[in-house]
């Protein structure tokens, strides 16, 4: 077994840092891991997606944390209550995924976790599926677990009462998602579950749910969302998120885009870098004294490292500076062969797998977001980058070019040849 270290340090650290409340209270907690005890903690998450994202990561590196203390943790992939949809903060109810999709999308979650939780060697991580306890249960145990819960309880929160104003319907399965989730905490007898602000209400009915059943306190810590100065969180519906499956340029160029006023609160909840340091980038940019965009890149280059090594995010910080502040074609760029000497531009994207239909094709030059550099061999000069507007554009290979840059957005290149 693990040995726990009891730091006070390092423990206050733990129970601060990126922490929004802790229920009962954060003396309980602290009082528990200053004793020596090694509790059992967990997070869930919904293969609702075919990547984790930088707002799992959170809550991911705050489990490894705990890990590095000594303690029990749980990386649980949530394969039933994907099935059912979480309705936290959504306006309808979620599209049902099948067993099948939220098993494949779960496919790479340990892989993408291991950045930031060790699987392997002492004190490993667990991986477990609720599916394994809640598909055994029956329909008489569904409504005595059912019986712990109100309609009152389900019916208050905010999204439903929106829903109700709005008469949009509202599923009796989502009122299945909460008590589900709170089953977890049951099967898995744990002193502590973590997670987002976003799911105080489905971690404490798990800590509900565990106290009636067997007589067990469970604490629950809720982690700060990251989110822009408007307070409006970043994740998959905003469209603003990383995944944590992309590579290290785009990791890179994702994080620059993110607002100015994100810096500190990314810095604490998506990093590992000393706590007093983040106060001083704090302070830096309270006085004016620093460029925002020094501490962005910093923030970017650190977050590409985590999940991608040292090497990917130094080669991605010289791509943005080459690309972005010096405005060059990187040199390492994807490579695409065209059949035919005269191809429509909408076609090329979509062959090419910059887009992933004509429509996407049609609306990124609209958009003016393609941008082409004709390119001659032996010739450096053959032509500049230039943006398209015409959906109707077509590039020719002939004596005079052979290849064509096309550059989508900021930061992705292709070099098309013949």
């Amino acid at each position: 077994m693990s040995r726990v270290i009891t730091d006070k340090k390092l423990v206050k650290e733990l129970l601060t840092r990126g922490v929004e409340k802790i229920y009962p209270s954060y003396e309980i907690l602290e009082k528990k891991l200053l004793s020596g005890d090694r509790i059992r903690l967990y997070c869930g998450y919904d293969p609702t997606a075919s990547s984790l994202h930088v707002g799992n990561a959170i809550s991911i590196n705050k489990l490894g944390q705990f890990q590095a203390l000594g303690h029990e943790v749980i990386f649980l992939i949530g394969d039933f209550t994907g099935i059912i949809g979480d309705p936290t903060d959504k306006k309808a109810a979620r599209k049902q995924l099948t067993r099948e999709e939220v098993l494949v999308n779960a496919t790479h979650y340990q892989e993408q976790a291991s950045a930031y939780l060790k699987f392997d060697g002492e004190n490993p991580a667990k991986i477990m599926y609720n599916s394994e306890w809640n598909d055994k249960l029956g329909f008489r145990d569904l409504i005595e677990l059912a019986s712990n819960f109100t309609v009152q309880q389900m019916i208050q929160r905010d999204m439903f009462q929106e829903r109700l104003k709005e008469e949009k319907p509202i599923y009796l399965h989502e009122f299945m998602y909460p008590l589900t989730q709170a089953y977890d905490s049951v099967a898995m007898d744990v002193d502590l579950e973590i997670g987002g602000n976003d799911q105080m209400f489905n971690m404490m009915c798990g800590r509900d749910l565990l106290r009636t059943l067997k007589n067990k306190e469970k604490s629950v810590l809720t982690m700060k969302l990251l989110a822009d100065e408007s307070g409006k969180k970043m994740g998959k519906t905003e469209g603003n998120v990383v995944f944590l499956d992309e590579a290290a340029n785009d990791i890179y160029g994702k994080v620059m885009s993110w607002p100015d006023g994100t810096i500190v609160s990314a810095f604490e909840l998506c990093t590992n870098i000393p706590w007093d340091e983040i106060g001083k980038i704090d302070a830096e940019l309270k006085t004016g004294k620093a460029n925002p965009r020094d501490f962005k890149m910093r923030l970017a280059f650190e977050i590409a490292k985590i999940n991608r090594g040292q090497e990917a995010a130094e080669k991605a910080q010289d791509n943005f500076v080459n690309t972005i502040q010096k405005k060059e074609i990187p040199v390492e760029i994807a490579a695409y062969t065209a059949v035919k000497k005269q191809n429509a531009l909408v076609d090329l994207l979509v062959e090419a797998k910059l887009v992933k239909s004509k429509t996407e094709a049609r609306q990124k030059i609209e958009e003016g977001a393609i941008k082409i550099k004709p390119e001659k061999t032996g010739r450096k000069d053959a032509g500049e980058m230039i943006v398209i507007k015409d959906v109707k554009y077509e590039i020719n290979f002939n004596a005079d070019i052979d290849s064509v840059i096309i550059q989508k957005g900021k930061f992705t290149f292709i070099r098309v040849s013949l």
